[in-house]
């Protein structure tokens, strides 16, 4: 369809909103609603049709997408009813302001960047932005400009649109939410096809995970880092009767405190600052199957109350919502910290250690295991150098005793990468690892937690022992330690420190 422009007659609309770059107007009457000119010959089948100003004003109106004309300057000429409704009246201010008043903070470079980009080169543009209602929430939009030439082809104004795509973008939000969990099963599947290893200590753990597997018992794994909990979890998935539904991993101590229970149990839009879309948690994202929270020591109290509910009740509510939402979800839980320590010092309910403390499984640390270190260096060789394209055939003596003696504070997680490094500079077909690699942890034979706990016990006692066992005040350790004497003395219980020792009289 081509578009003309003719003359039309004279209208007048309100101030407020004459602007949609914000072009300053005075009091008076406008001369026109599109100036001079108009659209003309809408229809090409009857090239006789002219509009006036007011039934192009009547058609744009019955239009329920945001309509606006602008001036070659950027001065808005006409906006339609359903534009004017949601945004109410805005100030009169310059073209960029009142664009950033409108749109979110987020998104407005891209859209004054893609104007920019239309009125510099004369063609259409499209973007998508938010764009702030009277009532002060944001939508998304596709906003689109669109040059207007008259019969010699000279732009003489531009149309833009914006079509309210808030829906389609919140069903790709949790389309993308629900495979999420796919494809983060699908990447931790790969990280070892079985779990590798013949010792006592670890083929007890695997008799236990039969056992339980075929259950609906919550299971509680402990063990250091590194040590292949989750590899465990899935294991117990894997032998179940949810086997072919979801596997949901989180890892609580890798989510921001304030957004844990957000991402645990999802939330309505609205319900906090940045909440511009409905968002479905991992307990649905579960549905059926099982959900493996890892580091839940970790949790803050408001979301260790809200994960008893659901434990107890098996139902929850997102946040913002009043809705009751049924949870058919098993739930598997590990942490590597002493909980019943937690407990003592307040930062872990005892109810909810109770209720996830059904069937406990400890996994054997790897220096505890020795006996499958061998195994696991093969294993390893073999996924990486198949990986890499590389031919390795033997391993070299000195570096096996090595690994073998090596106390592995990292367990099974160090071994694994100590060995991928080994084999992506291994230039023969003989297999060695550097001894440096391995030393620094020789330095101590304890794991590298159980180090920093020493240590940050031996710093305790000796500000308590300088302050002669006061904690608060300013003479006090948790002034000299430059911490709240509430943590201090959370941290003083947890270490089991008997500050008592260092009274005097």
């Amino acid at each position: 369809m081509n578009y003309m422009v003719s003359d039309v007659e004279t209208a007048s609309i309100p101030a407020g909103e004459m602007h949609e770059f914000g072009v300053a107007h005075s009091d008076q009457p406008v001369a026109s609603i599109l100036r001079a000119q108009v659209f003309t010959r809408l229809l090409e089948a009857d090239s006789d049709a002219y509009m006036s100003a007011r039934q192009v004003e009547q058609v744009m109106d019955a239009v329920p997408q945001h309509m606006f004309i602008l001036e070659p300057d950027g001065t808005l000429s006409f906006i339609n009813r359903a534009a004017r409704e949601y945004l109410g009246s805005i100030a009169t201010i310059t073209p960029t302001e009142r664009l950033r008043s409108i749109i979110h903070l987020e998104d407005v470079d891209e859209l004054l960047s893609a104007y920019h980009d239309a009125m510099t080169h004369g063609i259409s543009v499209e973007a998508e932005a938010r764009v702030r209602s009277k009532n002060g929430q944001y939508r998304w939009f596709l906003h689109q400009l669109l040059p207007l030439h008259d019969e010699n082809g000279q732009i003489v104004r531009w149309c833009g649109t914006r079509i309210d795509i808030e829906d389609l973008k919140g069903s790709k939000e949790q389309t993308q939410q629900e495979n999420l969990a796919l494809r983060e099963e699908i990447a931790a599947m790969a990280m070892f096809e079985e779990i590798v290893g013949t010792s006592p200590r670890l083929q007890a753990v695997l008799a236990r995970v039969t056992k339980v597997a075929h259950t609906e018992s919550t299971v509680l794994i402990t063990g250091e880092t590194g040590t292949g909990k989750e590899l465990i979890a899935r294991a117990i998935h894997k032998h179940s009767n949810r086997a072919n539904r979801p596997f949901v991993s989180v890892n609580c101590a890798a989510i921001p405190r304030d957004l844990i229970t957000s991402e645990l149990f999802g939330h309505e839009k609205g319900a906090f600052t940045g909440a511009l879309q409905r968002r479905v948690g991992r307990f649905e994202l579960a549905e059926g199957g099982t959900l493996f929270l890892d580091e839940i020591g970790e949790l803050p109290a408001e979301t260790q109350v809200a994960l008893l509910r659901v434990l107890q009740e098996r139902e929850f509510q997102r946040v913002g919502s009043n809705q009751t939402i049924r949870a058919n979800v098993r739930v598997i839980v590990a942490t590597h910290r002493d909980l019943p320590a937690a407990i003592e010092a307040g930062t872990f309910r005892a109810d909810l250690y109770y209720r996830i403390n059904v069937f406990p499984l400890e996994v054997p640390a790897l220096r505890d295991r020795k006996e499958d270190i061998r195994l696991l260096v093969e294993y390893f060789i073999d996924r990486y150098a198949h990986k890499t394209g590389k031919r390795i055939r033997n391993i070299e003596k000195r570096s096996l005793d090595r690994l073998q003696s090596y106390p592995w504070p990292g367990n099974i997680r160090e071994l694994q990468n100590v060995i991928e490094r080994s084999v992506i500079l291994c230039d023969s077909e003989n297999f060695s690892v550097d001894d440096s690699w391995l030393s620094i942890a020789q330095r101590s034979s304890r794991p590298l937690a159980q180090e920093m706990t020493s240590q940050e016990k031996e710093l305790i006692e000796a500000a308590l022992a300088e302050c002669k066992g006061r904690v608060s005040g300013p003479a006090g350790a948790a002034a000299k330690l430059g911490m709240p004497p509430s943590t201090l003395d959370s941290k003083i219980r947890a270490l089991k420190i008997d500050k008592r020792r260092f009274y005097t009289n």
